[in-house]
């Protein structure tokens, strides 16, 4: 599992030792996967952590060194084309895009108040600094790379009736997330995309 922090990880090995299953954890950083073997995972299992590095094409490279062809990588991201929006964002009529739709475009916000335990004793915990990755620099990399898209979603909220302006309204309107599949086949990916672009 990319992206993973490390207290992710005790709660994985908890969760691998309840059901007897062994695993081996490391910790680093998704833009160098060099303590991994090449060629040698199945399945690359990424959930929300990409907006995190200003250049989403590193890592896309380092996948694809450790899947092993015919593998697959799951990746779950946010939406591109609504990155630095979110329900504070309601002017009375919609949510209004502010940010530009570039590549490494930085944006900060607070997240949501279920994303983690706000203490009671007035610490302040820092709103996280994302970079936004265009749909199509992600999708032309990703094939430049050997992977063949197998299954995309929109993953939004279903919540009639929901307030405007609430975070539940909000996800219904614009779908916060996206989740996709990819079978690794380079052979497959030779020669194609449009030189210059991505």
């Amino acid at each position: 599992m990319l992206g993973a922090a490390s207290g992710q990880l005790e709660r994985d090995r908890l969760a691998a030792e309840h059901y007897g299953v062994g695993i081996r954890a490391v910790q680093g950083d998704m833009r160098d996967l060099s303590a991994l073997d090449g060629s040698s995972f199945d399945l690359v299992w990424h959930p929300y952590s990409l907006t995190f590095v200003p250049d989403a094409r590193i890592v896309f490279r380092e996948v694809a060194r450790v899947v092993g062809e015919g593998g697959y990588y799951y990746l779950m991201c946010a939406n591109p084309f609504f990155s630095g929006l979110t329900h504070h964002s309601w002017n009375g009529e919609g949510y209004t895009l502010k940010h530009p739709y570039t590549d490494e475009a930085a944006t900060s916000y607070p997240d949501q108040d279920w994303v983690y335990d706000r203490k009671p004793d007035g610490r302040h915990i820092r709103e996280p600094l994302e970079y936004r990755q265009t749909l199509s620099r992600m999708v032309n990399s990703l094939i430049r790379e050997g992977f063949m898209l197998t299954f995309l979603s929109e993953v939004r909220g279903d919540y009639p009736g929901a307030e405007p302006g609430s975070w539940a309204h909000f996800t219904g309107v614009a779908p916060p997330w996206l989740e996709s599949a990819w079978q690794y086949c380079p052979a497959s990916s030779e020669g194609e995309g449009i030189p210059g672009h991505g």
